[in-house]
């Protein structure tokens, strides 16, 4: 018997452009977070088990204003990412780190609590229902192939830009049969009157097609990941992390990558019509809070949300 499909939510960032834990920012009509729309959108779907990832920090507060609240509809866990968290013997944190190694690394800290096919997530971002239930479509139908097929959400790239400053994004190359070719990652995207705009030096600018795919962090993958996110962890801390041990991050992207180019997996691109919102800036937070109003007087959620 199938297990269920399982919800990971990564909410152990610092959003240091947002300047604050925007994880548990209220945005909602009746102080819902930004994650409560997505386990909402996700418990309709079909999903009815959550991990949380977080930090200890953060842990009472982070149960008290989002886990207790959403606990009588989901079966929640928790797992934990810590600068230290998983670090193989013979290592250690450099000194001065304080975040964290990246999405792959967040995955790979709720190993022990995956145990069935997952979608993984960002706290921060709104997916709309319609990402929710192809992802729940794909993990259901995840057969345990011996080349496992992953899946990720992309959305238009016009449905993901904000007016308050550039965004990173990683546009995505997909084959006519719908099956992830490349990423390519963008770190700097504005919207401009004439269309996406991105620079890779801050001074030459060039368009993007307002519809190309991109992948906001929104992944279907079996527990084959598992093992592969183990040895390029171990791959990190010995050749990125000492380039750059303030910095350097474990991106899961570029390990799903990886893996596409060595034939080991083949992603699955399901394509959304939800407008994406997010706060990535401060002046995001009124326009989003107006945007999530409004698809509340429109039917699309109940106020409160968890009734």
């Amino acid at each position: 018997m199938k297990k269920e499909p399982i919800l990971l939510i990564m909410a152990a960032g610092m959003g240091s452009r947002y300047g604050g834990l925007k994880q548990m920012d209220p945005v909602g009509p009746d102080g819902e977070t930004i994650l409560d729309y997505s386990v909402f959108d996700a418990r309709r779907a079909g999903f009815r088990r959550v991990v949380f990832l977080i930090k200890h920090a953060i842990e009472a507060d982070f149960r008290r204003l989002v886990g207790d609240r959403i606990a009588p509809f989901m079966e929640v866990s928790y797992a934990f990412q810590e600068t230290d968290s998983l670090l193989p013997a013979g290592f250690s944190v450099p000194e001065g780190r304080q975040k964290p190694y990246g999405t792959g690394h967040a995955v790979l800290c709720c190993r022990d609590l995956l145990d069935a096919p997952f979608a993984a997530i960002n706290a921060d971002d709104y997916y709309g229902p319609h990402a929710f239930a192809q992802a729940y479509e794909a993990l259901t139908a995840m057969d345990g192939a011996e080349k496992p097929q992953f899946t990720m959400v992309a959305y238009h790239l016009k449905n993901t830009l904000t007016e308050n400053g550039y965004v990173s994004r990683g546009v995505c190359e997909v084959d006519d049969q719908g099956f992830l070719v490349d990423i390519h990652e963008r770190t700097h995207i504005i919207s401009s009157c004439d269309g996406p705009l991105y620079t890779e030096d801050g001074e030459t600018y060039r368009l993007l097609s307002p519809d190309a795919p991109v992948s906001m962090n929104m992944w279907g993958f079996s527990e084959a990941l598992l093992p592969a996110l183990e040895s390029r962890f171990r791959t990190f801390l010995e050749t990125d992390l000492p380039r750059n041990p303030l910095k350097a991050e474990l991106y899961l992207p570029f390990v799903v990558n990886d893996l596409l180019k060595e034939e080991q997996v083949s992603v699955r691109v399901a394509r959304s019509e939800d407008r994406w919102w997010g706060v990535t800036y401060q002046e995001d937070k009124p326009q989003v809070k107006s945007a999530l109003r409004a698809l509340s007087e429109q039917g699309l959620y109940p106020a409160p949300l968890w009734q």
